[in-house]
């Protein structure tokens, strides 16, 4: 399957946050997310396992009990049911990866 990215929609999530949905099918799905300098991605779980690849940017995240700094280059593993968020420290994009695929954000 192939997803370019003329044929998908940039959706404004408000606060600085917007999201492309990109490719999905089956068990997977990749999602772009863009932070402005000093956005927050709200602490929140979900039964998704969550991979998320830091294209630019810097952010600070937490996941469960630990809080780091990222930069592009970095990854990040959540597990299901764990609290994970982030403030957007430099403005960046995100690429995240979820299995299975996140349902919610398709409707």
């Amino acid at each position: 399957m192939f997803t370019y990215i003329k044929d998908t929609k940039l959706e404004d999530l408000g606060a600085g946050v917007s999201r492309r949905i990109l490719a999905h099918g089956g068990k997977m799905m990749a999602v772009q997310v863009n932070f402005e300098k000093g956005a927050i991605g709200p602490m929140h779980n979900h039964p998704h396992e969550q991979l998320t690849y830091v294209l630019s940017g810097e952010f600070e995240f937490t996941i469960g009990e630990e809080t780091h700094r990222v930069t592009a280059g970095d990854t990040l593993y959540k597990e299901p049911h764990v609290m994970h968020g982030c403030v957007c420290l430099a403005a960046g994009t995100l690429l995240d990866t979820f299995t299975p695929i996140r349902e919610d954000f398709l409707k």
